[in-house]
């Protein structure tokens, strides 16, 4: 097998923001013999899932636990389109490997493009109590499928890095099972997975790819299904330079994708070379996405600080793609940060209908 995917974006689904309805369609016009109804939504949206190949190593993954987090199901229908093309690599991968997947598993959530379901319950803490209805559905379903290997597909936030310059891209996890972070057979069979993604993307994403925090953490997800024995591992998609729509981010989430597919495929829960993961860098939150540095407020006293910006992610009614709303998180001295995009304003005036920036609010000023 190649070391790395041919890829091909699916054409039809060209933005960050995927309508349920659409997506649906899609699975039902082309996909029908492969994807069964197992179960719906609070709102009564369907969550499908799709199985491919026929394999004796068994693999679960989901997408979109997290309604606002659409890399994953991206980068699946990527996955889907590139072997298609590709249809050879295809039979090799999937004569060892059967895939169960999940499409958008908070459908409710990501029509609205919120984190939380209809209830506003985060599906990724309610393992124990299982109060979401999607949830039950994931968790019936990872209890009872003997799988061997979960891949849990999410999207992290624009603050991480690998090194204090380099955008943490991608980041991988293999989850803890215990307080202690202890180092188990479990946790080795995700790592090795995880070793060998990150070899393979360091050509063409160098030092942008990290390890998320390996906290513990008593109601997620992956440390829970890690902790029963399922080898559960998590992938983030984050963000790349001046890329704010994950156009890159989603070709090389498709990639490691089908690099950890490839991997369990050969390493058959094999541990060889588990310890290459204690290597990789770790997340570390360095990054507002613009910081206003030296601004002058029209004070009766001298007042320069920063101002820290973070975008919100929104939906529109009627809208195709997501927009994004600058929001004041920070204000003060913000010389611990770095901005994806930084401004001086000496020299410049602070105009505003109010005196100063609020916290929390969109920015209502400008700099001249």
């Amino acid at each position: 097998m190649p070391s790395i995917l041919p890829y091909s974006k699916n054409p039809t689904f060209a933005t960050r923001y995927i309508r349920p309805e659409k997506l649906f369609l899609f699975l039902e016009e082309n996909y029908s013999d492969q994807i069964t109804v197992i179960g719906h939504s609070v709102l009564g949206q369907p969550i499908y899932r799709m199985r491919l190949g026929n394999g004796k190593l068994k693999v679960l993954a989901w997408s979109q636990m997290h309604g606002n987090e659409s890399t994953g199901t991206l980068a699946m229908l990527d996955l889907l389109h590139s072997l298609k093309e590709n249809p050879g690599l295809q039979n090799e991968l999937f004569k060892t490997l059967t895939l169960d997947f999940i499409w958008m598993l908070n459908p409710d959530g990501s029509a609205k493009w919120t984190r939380r379901n209809a209830l506003d319950i985060d599906m990724n803490r309610d393992f124990l109590k299982v109060s979401s209805k999607e949830f039950a559905i994931l968790k019936e379903t990872a209890t009872s499928g003997s799988y061997d290997y979960a891949l849990n597909l999410h999207d992290q936030r624009t603050i991480f890095t690998t090194d204090g310059e380099y955008p943490a891209t991608l980041s991988f996890l293999a989850p803890s099972v215990n307080v202690e972070r202890e180092i188990t057979e479990v946790r080795k069979k995700c790592m090795a997975v995880i070793s060998r993604i990150y070899k393979s993307l360091q050509d063409d994403l160098p030092k942008q790819v990290a390890r998320y925090s390996d906290e513990f953490y008593p109601t997620s997800t992956g440390d829970n299904f890690s902790k029963m024995g399922l080898p559960t591992i998590l992938f983030e998609g984050g963000y790349y330079q001046e890329d704010y729509y994950r156009v890159h981010t989603r070709k090389y989430f498709t990639q490691a994708l089908f690099e950890a597919l490839k991997a369990i495929s050969e390493l058959k829960g094999s541990t060889d070379g588990w310890e290459a993961y204690l290597e990789i860098p770790l997340n570390k939150e360095t990054h507002y996405d613009l910081i206003y540095r030296n601004v002058k407020l029209s004070l009766e006293y001298e007042c320069i600080l920063d101002i820290a910006v973070q975008y919100r992610e929104m939906i529109q009614e009627n809208e195709d793609e997501i927009s994004f709303v600058p929001v004041v998180m920070e204000v003060g001295d913000v010389g611990n940060k770095k901005g994806w995009k930084e401004i001086d304003c000496t020299g410049k005036k602070f105009i505003s209908a109010r005196k100063f920036p609020k916290l929390d609010e969109p920015v209502d000023f400008r700099i001249e």
